[in-house]
């Protein structure tokens, strides 16, 4: 909750300083004569968990967030990015998502995680921890300075902490270790006459074997993460919109080298429908 306040205070910092000055900031960033630009983004909102499924263990007990573990709430949401535009063709963005869902849940049956039994009525709490950083490169298709069609890949790093853990702290199991994704990436932006702007963009990829997951065992793995935002040009300086996203994917297979406790196996996908508000400091 803490890093979603700081990104509250740098949205409002940025807005304000953007309206009151609208050239200053700008020039801070950006120099008209450069070949080159800045372009920082933030987003807050909130997230609607649809459907989450997790499974630790092949015996496991394949475990409903939604319905058993009380994800059936809306959670903050956050987004940052950096974009630098380079001769406005190419741009290099890095982004930044926290992904933390925590929660409390009664259990009506027993619940196995890697080989772990947690009685039915044991209080329990739970956190899914799922942050991550990614690293995209565009190319812009379309030279006219109103439209964009920009395609290029993205490499994604999580950071994944799932943990399950009784209220009185003599059970727990955690699993959790980062791991790279590559990812497919589009975006797409009209600028309309009357300063409204709509945009659209989708960071993607599937995989189900071993050899394209760059892993030892069959795994299968996706990620989609794709939004549609209608926006406004405030000025030179500062753009806002509103943000409709889907994040979704996960992963399921087993890991021959897992050192336990578990025999593994691993089963976690997770979708998530997401509103926000959004600023472009330009």
């Amino acid at each position: 909750m803490q890093r979603l306040i700081r990104h509250g205070v740098l949205i409002v910092v940025m807005f304000w300083s953007s309206v009151a000055g609208a050239q200053g900031p700008a020039m801070l960033l950006n120099n008209p004569q450069r070949d080159y630009r800045i372009i920082l983004g933030a987003e807050m909102g909130f997230s609607s968990i649809f459907k989450h499924n997790v499974q630790f263990g092949s015996d496991g007990t394949l475990f409903d967030y939604v319905e058993d573990g009380n994800q059936n709430i809306a959670f903050p949401f956050a987004r940052l990015t950096v974009e630098l535009r380079l001769k406005e063709r190419h741009a290099l963005i890095f982004l930044y998502q926290p992904l933390t869902l925590e929660t409390e849940a009664l259990p009506d049956e027993d619940l196995i995680v890697d080989g772990e039994t947690f009685a039915a009525g044991t209080p329990m709490d739970l956190l899914y921890g799922f942050d991550f950083w990614r690293l995209s490169y565009l190319y812009d298709l379309l030279p006219a300075s109103h439209h964009e069609l920009s395609v290029g890949a993205s490499l994604q790093l999580r950071n994944a902490t799932i943990r399950f853990r009784s209220r009185d702290g003599e059970q727990s199991r955690i699993n959790q270790g980062p791991g790279p994704v590559p990812i497919l990436k589009v975006r797409y932006r009209y600028d309309l006459d009357n300063g409204l702007w709509m945009g659209a963009e989708v960071d993607g990829f599937y995989a189900s074997s071993a050899y394209i997951n760059g892993g030892d065992n069959d795994f299968e793995g996706a990620i989609l993460d794709s939004s549609l935002r209608l926006g406004m040009v405030f000025s030179d300086a500062l753009d806002g919109f509103i943000n409709l996203r889907y994040l979704g994917g996960g992963g399921s297979g087993t890991d021959n080298n897992d050192r336990g406790p578990g025999d593994g196996y691993t089963r976690n996908w997770l979708h998530t429908g997401t509103i926000s508000l959004g600023l472009l400091l330009k």
